[in-house]
């Protein structure tokens, strides 16, 4: 079952900034010079290459925006894989409310179906391991939510949303906090119990100094293990022994995902789910006034 989507309070404001950034001052230049103000149409939202949907919701949102009576019909669900070709959702409403909201809308929808559609690769080619597959703060600044929930469509999980819902203790806090004895001290009594604390370690040195601290009572719930070789992964885990929730990130390409989870690790973290996948190819067709959406 895919996730529900979030709420439209957490996204209406971007998508009327979206909105008023291509609408710009002067409005549809061209849509009102081409399109009679009372010239009313149906359009399709289709899949030009196989992939998997997300964002639906949002693009019906969207339209309701710009023209409550334009009428969004959804004929797929956030989740569905689909082939190319693809009918997704379709339009009825005034000519000139479905041209202002298509680009917005399939910047949109392409850009979080691009990245349900890599993470489902990942997912899917990692299964039967007993690893789960994250994203990271590598996002589009204002669509952190979306993506986020895009990953979770993919079947994926999200890593921290922001720097308020999570400690994570990485080597610029360990270098500026003078070490990592240092660092932890500091979370000491500033940190509530159901507030997770992980660090980050680059070398089994490091790994070895964290351990030593968690024996003595400093509090760590997960370790990330940063560019580490399979066969290094393989062998901090264990060393570490199932007392950390243990997560691999760094160079963890769709290729070498399945070897990265077969060490043991339990997480993977994968920045380019967000910063990097390609958006999949949607596009919106009128359909001619003798057939029926």
């Amino acid at each position: 079952m895919s996730p529900a989507a979030p709420h439209p309070l957490v996204y209406d404001d971007l998508l009327r900034t979206a909105l008023r950034e291509d609408l710009g001052l002067a409005g549809d230049l061209t849509a009102e010079a081409t399109v009679g103000a009372d010239r009313t149409g149906s359009a399709v939202v289709r899949a030009r290459e196989p992939g998997v949907v997300a964002g639906l919701e949002v693009v019906a949102r969207l339209f309701a925006i710009v023209d409550p009576a334009v009428e969004v019909r959804l004929l797929v669900a956030d989740g569905d894989a689909v082939a190319a070709g693809t009918d997704l959702a379709t339009l009825r409403g005034a000519a000139r409310s479905i041209l202002l909201g298509e680009r917005t809308a399939l910047n949109l929808l392409g850009r979080l179906c691009g990245i349900a559609t890599a993470t489902r690769s990942v997912v899917d080619a990692i299964a039967g391991t007993r690893a789960t597959v994250t994203c990271t703060r590598k996002t589009t600044p204002g669509l952190r939510g979306l993506e986020k929930y895009a990953v979770r469509v993919g079947g994926g999980a999200n890593h921290r949303f922001g720097l308020d819902d999570a400690v994570l203790v990485k080597d610029n806090h360990i270098a500026f906090a003078g070490g990592l004895r240092a660092a932890l001290e500091g979370i000491a009594g500033r940190v509530g119990h159901l507030v997770p604390v992980e660090v980050e370690v680059d070398t089994e040195a490091q790994l070895d100094e964290l351990l030593l601290l968690v024996e003595h009572g400093h509090r760590v719930d997960v370790v990330m293990l940063d560019n580490f070789s399979p066969e290094r992964l393989q062998a901090a885990v264990r060393r570490i022994g199932g007392r950390l929730v243990v997560e691999a990130s760094g160079g963890i390409t769709l290729e070498r995902a399945r070897e990265v989870a077969e060490t043991g690790v339990d997480v993977l973290s994968l920045g380019w789910l967000t910063h990097s996948v390609p958006a999949l190819d949607v596009g919106l067709d009128v359909v001619p006034a003798n057939r029926v959406a």
